[in-house]
C-alpha cells in the first residue's frame, strides 16, 4: 500500500493489501476495502466508500462535489460495492441532501470517460459504455447495459435486464427486459438473447413477449395494457416487476416505435 509518490490522507481508512499506484491523491473521510488496485493518477475525494476487489484507473475522479447549484456543502457520499471496474477518467460526484449518496453495485463496469451525476442509484451487474452521460437522480437497475455515448435525462427509471443502444437519448424510462433504440427512443423487442444467457426460460421469455405485445403492439394505451395484462396474465415476478414499474414510472415509459413516434 506504501506509495512514496502517492498522497493519503492520514484520516483515510485503507485495507492493508490496497495496491496504490504513483501520484494518486485520497482525501480524508475515505474507506477502501480489501484487494481494491488504484490506478496512477486516480482522485479519491471526501466520502468515498469503495468495496472489495475493485479497480480503478488512471485519471479517475471519484466523489467529487456534485455538479449541482443547489449543493451547499452537505455532507455526502459515494459508496461503490465489490468486484467493480471503473476505466479511464470515469468521474463519479457524490449525492447531494436530496438523497445523501451516489450508489454503484457490485460487479459492474464503468468503461472510460463515463459520467455518473449526483444522487443516481446504479444495481448490480450493470455495463455502461464508453462516454456514457447520466444525469442526477437516475436508477439503473441490476444487469441493464448502455451502449457506448448514451445520454440519460434525469430522474429517468432503466429497468432490469435492458439493453440500450449506443447514442441513445433517453428521456423516457426504459422498462424491465426490453431493448431500446432509435430517436426518440423506443421500443424495438425483448432482450431474449441477455435474458437466455442469464438462464431465464422459454416460458418465462414468452410470457415477458406476450406482455410487451399488450403494451406496444396491439393497440392499447399503457392504462388499458396494464388493466388487461393484470385480468389475463398469470402472476409470476416478471409479470410483478413489469406492472410495478410502468405504475411507478415518474416520467412515463418509452413509446413504441412508428413514423409518427417523434418529438414535437
Amino acid at each position: 500500500m506504501n506509495q512514496p509518490l502517492a498522497y493519503v490522507h492520514p484520516q483515510a481508512k485503507l485495507a492493508p493489501n490496497v495496491v496504490i499506484e504513483p501520484f494518486v491523491t485520497i482525501d480524508k473521510n475515505v474507506v477502501i476495502e480489501e484487494g481494491t488496485w488504484i490506478g496512477s493518477n486516480v482522485t479519491i475525494m471526501e466520502g468515498a466508500r469503495i468495496g472489495k476487489n475493485c479497480r480503478i484507473f488512471p485519471g479517475a475522479v471519484i466523489s467529487a462535489i456534485p455538479q449541482d447549484l443547489k449543493y451547499a456543502g452537505e455532507d455526502t457520499i459515494v459508496k461503490i460495492g465489490d468486484n467493480t471496474t471503473i476505466r479511464e477518467y470515469v468521474t463519479v460526484n457524490r449525492g447531494t441532501k436530496a438523497n445523501n449518496e451516489t450508489v454503484i453495485g457490485n460487479n459492474t463496469l464503468l468503461m472510460a470517460y463515463v459520467h455518473i451525476a449526483h444522487d443516481c442509484i446504479i444495481g448490480n451487474n450493470v455495463i455502461l459504455g464508453n462516454a456514457t452521460n447520466l444525469a442526477g437522480h437516475i436508477e439503473i437497475d441490476d444487469w441493464a447495459i448502455i451502449g457506448g455515448m448514451a445520454a440519460v435525462h434525469q430522474f429517468s427509471h432503466i429497468g432490469i435486464h435492458t439493453m440500450i443502444s449506443g447514442g441513445s437519448l433517453v428521456r423516457k424510462d426504459v422498462p424491465p427486459y426490453t431493448k431500446a433504440a432509435r430517436e426518440p427512443i423506443s421500443y424495438v423487442g425483448v432482450n431474449s438473447i441477455g435474458l437466455r444467457r442469464r438462464g431465464f426460460t422459454t416460458d418465462q421469455i414468452n410470457q415477458i413477449q406476450d406482455i410487451y405485445r399488450s403494451i406496444y403492439l396491439r393497440g392499447h394505451n399503457v392504462s388499458r395494457a396494464v388493466a388487461i395484462i393484470e385480468a389475463d396474465v398469470p402472476a409470476t415476478p416478471e409479470r410483478d416487476e413489469i406492472l410495478s414499474f410502468i405504475t411507478s414510472s415518474s416520467r412515463g415509459i418509452m413509446k413504441g416505435f412508428s413514423k409518427n413516434n417523434r418529438e414535437k
